[in-house]
């Protein structure tokens, strides 16, 4: 089984960033932000309450204008949440997608964002179909990587770690996925990388996209390293 990330692994974030220009005019706000709704969704997670991932995302927003000193309006906000609910398909993944289905893997999502009440980018790109079943934190109210998110998963589809793969663009998500078991695949995309430390599980594979790791993953090369 391959379960995969969505936001950023599937889905290109770089849609984010013309509000994040049109906001704070300095270069590599989105990205800090971001890190910053991944570290307080990691904190909740840790501390005990829970608000959903957009709503997060709207708080940091208002919160990097504060330390910025940068005025947030209720329509930033608002836009925030449209962009974050409509982030395109990345290039490569619905033939990285077809791969792995002719390779006989079952496919799934599991994602920090809650489910759409309606149609969703994936849907709306056609590739709904191609996934098995969708999953979000919100049903266990924690966020990746607490355990129990992957754990909802594994319940659900009665799949064995040792045969399950989790593809992310983000080392934190692998690195939990490894911790419980699973096969960790790292999508760099040109701006993420393994954290290469003594006692931290490295991904079993490392590639630059989803098309990518799909071929490495087909072809059964669990312990190859590609170029990153």
């Amino acid at each position: 089984m391959i379960v995969f990330d969505v936001n950023e692994t599937l889905l290109d974030l770089n849609a984010l960033e013309p509000l994040f220009t049109e906001i704070f005019t300095t270069p590599g706000r989105m990205r800090e932000w971001f890190a910053q709704v991944i570290l307080y969704s990691q904190t909740l997670s840790l501390s005990g309450p829970y608000v959903p991932f957009g709503k997060m995302g709207g708080g940091v927003l208002r919160m990097l204008g504060e330390v910025h000193g940068i005025p947030v309006t209720d329509d930033h906000v608002r836009q925030l949440g449209v962009l974050m609910t409509n982030m395109p398909v990345h290039d490569d993944v619905a033939a990285g997608l077809a791969v792995l289905k002719d390779a006989g893997f079952s496919i799934v999502t599991l994602t920090n964002s809650p489910a759409s009440a309606g149609p969703d980018a994936l849907d709306k790109a056609g590739l709904g179909p191609m996934f098995d079943r969708r999953f979000t934190v919100d049903t266990v109210q924690r966020f990746k990587p607490a355990p129990a998110t992957y754990q909802l998963v594994q319940n659900t589809m009665q799949s064995s770690p040792d045969a399950t793969w989790l593809i992310a663009a983000h080392t934190w998500d692998t690195i939990g996925a490894q911790s419980f078991g699973w096969k960790g695949v790292l999508i760099t995309r040109g701006v993420n990388a393994p954290l290469v430390l003594d006692g931290i599980p490295q991904p079993t594979l490392v590639a630059r996209d989803v098309g990518e790791a799909a071929q490495g993953i087909a072809a059964g090369d669990s312990n190859v390293r590609l170029q990153v």
